[in-house]
């Protein structure tokens, strides 16, 4: 089931760039939360993935007992981390995107924070299918906008360089492209790339917040005109801001705890 659409609190800018605001009732966040929300966050997908591969292998006890431990999922995640599963289930849900590999099978250390885009991905449009890249931010603080959106890893520079960075698009493209081969979503990434190819301003950036205070435009308002401003042709940006209820962040972590699926723990 997707998640929830939200209730629309306001609209900023024209393209190439806009804004939106939107809120959750308490019970659109629990359904979000033990539906897709914890399917990304336990990797539901990937570990069946492992479980296909290892089947068969074990003839003890002791052998069923290791590979049990293999497909155990983490336990400990920071509310940052739910925060990036609700952006994502929400632009795969109501902006047509998949980001098919996520980052967390890349730790070599559990609960760590990679380098690089928070969202690499697809997106689709009338043209057919783009590169989608997306950044996350999670914060509680009663401050519009919050203090998550500046400094040198704050959102506001995290989407610029996104924007105006061919180096760094070019490290995210090969880093869906290392994974590409074989996979199910192969076709999708070589029409992405073709696209790319003929102009490297053909692509889509997410910026989004998730806020647990009342909706407010200045959360969004200066970054939406600033991005405006010398936004590629090609390029086109979307920030949102998903407001939930008062109090959430700090529940985020064990209403997701809760809805870990049987077996993973």
């Amino acid at each position: 089931m997707a998640v929830a659409v939200g209730t629309h609190a306001y609209s900023l800018g024209t393209s190439p760039c806009t804004g939106l605001g939107l809120s959750w009732t308490a019970n659109e966040l629990d359904e979000a939360i033990e539906g897709s929300v914890a399917a990304v966050i336990f990797d539901d997908a990937g570990n069946a993935n492992i479980a296909t591969l290892l089947a068969g292998l074990a003839e003890t006890q002791f052998e069923q007992a290791g590979i049990a431990e293999i497909l155990r999922t983490p336990g400990g995640f920071e509310s940052w981390r739910v925060g990036e599963a609700i952006a994502e289930t929400y632009l795969t849900d109501h902006r047509d995107c998949t980001f098919p590999w996520p980052d967390g099978r890349d730790e070599r250390k559990s609960g760590s924070s990679l380098p690089g885009a928070d969202l690499v991905g697809f997106t689709t449009d009338a043209q057919g299918t783009c590169f989608a890249f997306g950044e996350v931010k999670t914060s509680s603080e009663d401050k519009h906008p919050p203090g998550a959106t500046y400094g040198r890893t704050g959102l506001k520079q995290q989407l610029e360089d996104l924007r105006d960075s061919a180096r760094i698009r070019t490290d995210l493209i090969r880093y869906l492209g290392h994974r590409a081969s074989g996979a199910d979503w192969l076709p999708r990434f070589r029409d992405a790339a073709r696209r790319y190819v003929r102009n490297g301003a053909d692509f889509r950036v997410y910026g989004i917040l998730i806020r647990d205070v009342g909706p407010h435009e200045d959360d969004l308002r200066v970054r939406v005109a600033a991005l405006n401003e010398g936004c590629p042709a090609g390029t086109g940006i979307e920030l949102l801001s998903v407001y939930l209820p008062g109090g959430s962040i700090d529940e985020l972590v064990a209403k997701t705890q809760a809805a870990k699926p049987e077996g993973s723990a």
